[in-house]
């Protein structure tokens, strides 16, 4: 609208909308309602009315309060709104309950006392064939009974994930199961020149991994720490 306002006197509005491809009704319409607020659609007006509400609730309780109380408490008070509209506007205000440290527990804990080994991969992700390049990594998903962490190992070559585990807590074996599953289900003859890239987690870099790396022939590949593209691909 901006735009149209500063060239409407040299082009006019019509050619100017043609080139933006913009309806000329749709610029008029806003014009109108620069001029008239009550033009506005309801939703606007019902957020505008609600922000001011929302904060209030929220700076008057100490800026504590989350979603879920700011919505009970205006309901409490007769300003009946959604959830989830709450939620929405809390977003856009760039306002937020307190947390009482980490919902979950973060995956990508390093140990710098472990000794890590080279980065053999330089992101350089590609694999002349199966059983060349694996990739691990665990994550977690968010489910109706709480966070499942998710350990997987990818096949670079085919993008198959050629081993996984999941857990509801993160233990320390859940990554080896996940390699156990490839080695057993892909590793029939010779695994030479296959190599196990991984990031700087303490899973991966614990004895017990490394030791079963070597015992099934496969050499290990370690990116940098807090570096995500150095494991892009399953990220």
């Amino acid at each position: 609208m901006t735009f149209v306002d500063e060239h409407r006197d040299n082009y006019g509005v019509e050619p100017i909308c043609d080139v933006i491809q913009i309806a000329p009704s749709t610029y008029y319409e806003a014009k109108r309602r620069e001029r008239d607020p009550d033009r506005r659609p309801a939703r606007v007006r019902r957020d505008e009315a609600l922000k001011p509400e929302i904060r209030r609730v929220w700076e008057n309780n100490f800026k504590v309060y989350g979603v879920r109380k700011v919505w009970i408490q205006l309901n409490r008070e007769g300003i009946a709104v959604a959830k989830c509209t709450v939620r929405r506007l809390m977003r856009q205000l760039g306002i937020r309950g307190a947390t009482r440290g980490n919902a979950f527990k973060v995956t990508t804990v390093s140990d710098g006392s472990l000794v890590r080994p080279p980065d053999l991969v330089d992101r350089d992700f590609t694999a002349t064939g199966p059983n060349r390049l694996w990739l691990a990594d665990i994550t977690y998903v968010a489910t109706w009974s709480g966070f499942v962490y998710v350990a997987f190992v990818v096949d670079a070559f085919s993008r198959r994930i050629v081993g996984w585990r999941t857990s509801t807590s993160l233990r320390t074996d859940l990554a080896l199961d996940a390699l156990e599953q490839a080695i057993w289900d892909r590793l029939d003859g010779d695994p030479s020149r296959l190599v196990h890239h991984s990031d700087a987690g303490s899973q991966y870099l614990s004895i017990r991994y490394t030791e079963r790396l070597a015992e099934a022939g496969i050499e290990p590949s370690v990116g940098s720490v807090g570096d995500s593209y150095d494991n892009a691909l399953v990220e």
